[in-house]
């Protein structure tokens, strides 16, 4: 009977690792909008406290593992610049549109790595792709058109995530490559610490104040970094090498729906009608076209 106890409990972990991830990432919008600080600030604070903290496990993993071969430090290096550039622009946008507009829209990412496979690296894409990109770009056209009417910002912020949104893409693009050379924590690490330092030179050429912010914005940024940064991720890590791709991958595409209504209470955020039916025609569209990119990488020979 404990046999079968400690069975069920190791199949019930990595639900429960992916559910904890989902939740501390749908949360990220949150922080960005309590941080009293500009979001390129609050996005410094959340990976420089993350990576700060993670020092003792990364140290862990280099006396256990194998040296990283130099030349493969490329590939977080860029990797980590391409996140500064995410969460710089993400976070801005969160100044100018709703949590789920910003949250849906950055999420568009499959759609840019998808197309970025096609024409970087010559990936041939199924028919399906197509029908997949036409109603992610229907829909994100549906949100976006309802806050271009609604917002006099004139959409400055669903355009600010769809860019954040491509950055995104580059950041998966490397990663996707990168990952076959190092294993995860320490690139997760490294990425850290070069997007740390590329956050910190865009900050200083925004001229961001990095100091003089209350209490309450210092805390939230120390919470953005352990809740979002390292239980998010890890979570989402553990639950990845656990659980098959076809159930993490439509549930992690759930987020956007789980920020809009963690908004309604906590930001006060309410949805339109055309808004709810814009995102959940992109949802489905972007779930086929991350499905359709996995099954064409699984098709490609390891070489």
């Amino acid at each position: 009977m404990s046999g079968y106890n400690l069975t069920m409990q190791n199949k019930l972990f990595p639900y429960i690792a992916l559910a904890i991830g989902i939740i501390a990432l749908s949360l990220s919008a949150m922080f960005v909008r309590w941080a009293e600080a500009p979001g390129p600030i609050t996005g410094f604070y959340r990976v420089l406290i993350s990576t700060i903290l993670f020092i003792p496990f990364f140290v862990q993993q280099q006396r256990k593992l194998k040296p990283i071969n130099k030349k493969y430090f490329l590939f977080p290096l860029a990797a980590g610049i391409f996140t500064a550039f995410d969460f710089a622009i993400w976070n801005s946008s969160l100044k100018y549109t709703t949590a789920a507009n910003a949250t849906l829209l950055g999420n568009t990412a499959p759609l840019w790595v998808a197309l970025g496979a096609l024409f970087i690296f010559r990936e041939k894409l199924r028919g399906v792709f197509w029908l997949g990109l036409i109603l992610a770009l229907a829909g994100a056209a549906l949100v976006m058109g309802s806050d271009f009417l609604l917002h006099p910002t004139l959409g400055r912020g669903d355009l600010l995530a769809s860019i954040a949104a491509i950055f995104y893409a580059g950041y998966q693009l490397i990663t996707e490559r990168g990952r076959k050379y190092i294993d995860p924590f320490r690139y997760i690490w490294f990425v850290g610490l070069s997007s740390t330092i590329g956050m910190l030179f865009i900050n200083i050429i925004l001229g961001n104040s990095f100091t003089g912010y209350s209490t309450q914005t210092w805390v939230i940024f120390f919470t953005a970094a352990v809740v979002s940064q390292m239980i998010g991720y890890l979570a989402i890590t553990y639950a990845l090498g656990h659980l098959p791709a076809s159930i993490v991958a439509p549930t992690l595409i759930g987020q956007p729906i789980l920020t809009a209504l963690l908004a309604i209470p906590l930001l006060g955020e309410i949805p339109t009608l055309i808004q709810w039916i814009g995102g959940a025609i992109a949802l489905a569209g972007i779930y086929i076209v991350n499905q359709s990119h996995k099954q064409t990488q699984e098709e490609i020979p390891n070489t």
